[in-house]
């Protein structure tokens, strides 16, 4: 029974360095990427949007993955879903 407490107490920084990277690190990622998730499949026509090369446009067009995005007049770009940075107002 005394070795089996010596052997946890030996584990125990290793389970403390798990859990605190679990609450620090790994769980708030999983939240944000699920936040991400929804927020790219919420996307609708007309949205104003970021993509993540920091160009700004309108989303005029959604076929499945691929949306068209309109930068400026008469000057569309097609992008995918996964390329949105951001919705903004």
């Amino acid at each position: 029974m005394q070795e089996l407490i010596n052997t946890l107490i030996s584990f125990s920084p290793m389970i403390l360095v798990f859990v605190v990277f679990w609450f620090f690190l790994i769980r708030p990622q999983q939240k944000q990427q699920k936040e991400r998730q929804n927020m790219l499949s919420q996307l609708k026509v007309g949205d104003k949007v970021i993509t993540i090369g920091g160009i700004y446009g309108t989303i005029t067009e959604i076929k499945e993955t691929k949306l068209t995005i309109r930068i400026a007049e008469k000057v569309e770009v097609k992008a995918e879903r996964f390329a949105i940075d951001k919705i903004i107002a």
